[in-house]
């Protein structure tokens, strides 16, 4: 019968970059959490919520992210779990003790042996001060997108890098991009002639 440790550190092995490998499983020893990867979820890249009434606390990553993405989500909700326990519940979720917990979580691995240059930059200005989720920040994610371009294909774009006028596809609705305003973008609905604001970072698929 496999074993926690040997099902976690094979679940790390195969979803995080290899040189941490180790250090994901070794946050994971220091203080063990319930860790489970999911199917994938359109609203979250992962998920961590303290309950009270529960003596082991959970961690949630989707399966389909990219190793570098996967890791960066990982030690984000790590995060989560160490500020909650050591400051308790009265914390804001992304407030000051999480991002120094993610700072803290993150520091060892901002280097070229784990994270590619391209991303590495952009992570390093990003961890100056973090945002509540690593899809706010446009320059990272364009960097990390490109290790799951040939799985989305080359039509899957940034609604902020689509021309004004153009029609593209999202979660099975049409729409014609008519206006940026900061960080959302108005859009046409191409079936029901309602327009709609759309996050500037959402994936769309481009209509030829």
């Amino acid at each position: 019968m496999v074993n926690k440790d040997q099902s976690f550190y094979e679940a790390f092995e195969k979803h995080v970059p290899k040189g941490a490998v180790n250090y994901c499983f070794d946050i994971w020893k220091e203080d063990p959490f319930n860790f489970y990867i999911t199917r994938e979820r359109n609203t979250k890249l992962g998920d961590f919520r303290y309950r009270r009434d529960k003596k082991v606390q959970t961690i949630t990553i989707n399966h389909n992210l990219n190793p570098y993405q996967f890791l960066i989500t990982y030690v984000h909700e790590v995060a989560h779990y160490r500020a909650f326990t050591k400051f308790g519940l009265r914390i804001k979720p992304h407030g000051g003790e999480w991002k120094k917990s993610f700072q803290e979580l993150m520091e060892p691995l901002l280097e070229v042996n784990i994270f590619p240059r391209d991303i590495l930059i952009p992570l390093k200005r990003h961890m100056i001060n973090p945002k509540a989720s690593s899809g706010s920040d446009f320059f990272l994610m364009v960097e990390l997108r490109k290790f799951d371009q040939a799985e989305k294909g080359d039509d899957v774009q940034y609604l902020q890098q689509v021309k004004i006028g153009t029609q593209f596809e999202i979660r099975g609705r049409l729409f014609e991009k008519l206006e940026t305003r900061r960080t959302r973008v108005l859009c046409l609905e191409i079936g029901s002639g309602k327009k709609y604001l759309i996050s500037s970072h959402a994936e769309v698929r481009i209509k030829s």
